[in-house]
């Protein structure tokens, strides 16, 4: 069915819509044309006019089928097909009376043929041609009282109908609007809420991130350089020697200094001091060194494959695995021989460091780190979370075997990402 609006048609009016127009143009022709046959109508030459009248009028009827689809953008044809079609009406109304009925076909081809702004013309002159093809629309006026109904009282019931019906479909519109205005404050506030929650999420996750790694890194700082100070000031205190009683003090004073430059960088968030301006593989040789001589425990570092720079926080987590993992050797391994190997593949770079001592049991320390409190827990335990929670955070693993009496074995993977594109 066409839409209530002039000159706007849902989808199958559109392919259907001339059609019924002129259907309902040849309907109303053919039922004044049979009401006026059977009334008297005079000479037989008139009426056999008023029948060729009839035919050329149903033809012209036929053309609005191809118009009607192309209506839009071409006014001045629709113009001219309309004019045309009223004065064919004018022409039957002024040979017969009956006809009049005929000329109302105009107003529903004015809705449909033409935009609002421009229906109220053809509508206008429409309800004109009935007493304009009389000429008796005076005082004297014999114009049937039926007539006059179809053409002034039938245009205004139609005119009130159709503003009633854009009215109604208006005011849809509007509801429509608002419901869909109001479900969109509510999304928004809704959203305004999501947005809040989710910056005190990011907060507290940035805090957290935060202040678990200020805990790693004073434990691999701070925690391990007092750790070293206090084994060297003890190592002193046994000392039989002066020389071997300085030797230690001058480790404590240099780790002293160490643990300090350490500490600022990690406030800082700064990579550690061997690491600047260093390769991973040298700063490791360094941190072996320096471990081995505090320690007094032998050490064998190597390096397999390529070495070529990786992204900092991939070394410095490396670097940071290492660290850890040779001071637990000295703490609790009682070892007579450590190694270190350093692998880089183009997957993976690989970290072992191995030890010959008293070795532990892994998943007991893992338990007791997870059923303690943070601050209750050995430097052991929180020393193995702290670099599983380095390498979680570099997409990296870690792997630890050991059993008592046979040792211990650390392995630490990260991803190959170098710090730049290589050349070949």
């Amino acid at each position: 069915m066409m839409g209530v609006v002039p000159g706007v048609v849902d989808e199958r009016a559109e392919r259907y819509g001339g059609f019924i127009l002129s259907t309902l143009g040849l309907i109303l022709l053919l039922a004044c044309t049979i009401w006026a046959a059977a009334s008297a109508h005079g000479d037989p030459r008139h009426w056999l006019g008023t029948l060729a009248l009839v035919a050329l009028t149903a033809v012209w009827l036929l053309g609005l089928v191809p118009l009607f689809p192309r209506r839009i953008g071409h006014l001045p044809a629709v113009a001219g097909y309309y004019l045309v079609t009223l004065g064919l009406a004018a022409l039957l109304t002024s040979r017969d009376n009956t006809f009049t009925a005929f000329v109302s076909v105009g107003y529903p081809f004015a809705f449909a043929l033409f935009s609002a702004r421009w229906c109220v013309f053809p509508v206008a002159i429409t309800a004109m041609i009935p007493m304009v093809a009389r000429g008796d629309w005076g005082p004297d006026s014999r114009t049937s009282a039926w007539v006059l109904v179809v053409s002034v009282v039938g245009p205004l019931l139609y005119a009130a109908w159709f503003i009633g019906a854009e009215s109604e479909r208006r005011r849809k519109a509007i509801g429509a609007l608002a419901e869909a205005n109001a479900k969109v404050e509510a999304a928004l506030e809704e959203n305004l809420g999501l947005h809040a929650r989710l910056l005190a999420q990011a907060r507290e996750a940035g805090i957290f991130d935060e202040r678990q790694r200020m805990a790693g890194e004073i434990h691999d700082t701070i925690a391990q350089g007092l750790a070293g100070i206090i084994t060297q000031l003890q190592a002193a205190d046994r000392a039989t020697d002066e020389a071997g009683r300085s030797r230690h003090l001058a480790h404590v004073h240099t780790l002293a200094k160490e643990s300090l430059a350490e500490a600022r960088r990690s406030v800082q968030a700064l990579r550690p001091v061997s690491l600047t301006g260093s390769r991973l593989p040298d700063a490791l040789d360094e941190l072996g060194r320096k471990w081995s001589e505090t320690s007094g425990v032998p050490i064998r570092i190597e390096t397999t494959g390529d070495a070529y720079p990786l992204l900092p926080d991939l070394e410095v987590t490396l670097y940071r695995v290492a660290q850890e993992s040779l001071a637990n050797a000295g703490k609790h391994a009682d070892a007579s021989m450590v190694g270190l190997t350093l692998s880089y593949s183009d997957d993976v770079v690989m970290l072992d460091v191995r030890d010959n001592g008293v070795g532990f049991a892994p998943d007991l320390v893992s338990q007791k780190s997870l059923s303690q409190k943070q601050e209750d827990v050995d430097g052991t335990g929180f020393g193995l979370e702290a670099m599983r929670q380095r390498l979680q955070r570099v997409d990296g693993m870690l792997v630890i075997e050991s059993a008592p009496g046979d040792g211990t074995a650390v392995n630490a993977q990260v991803p190959a990402i170098p710090a730049e594109s290589r050349t070949s």
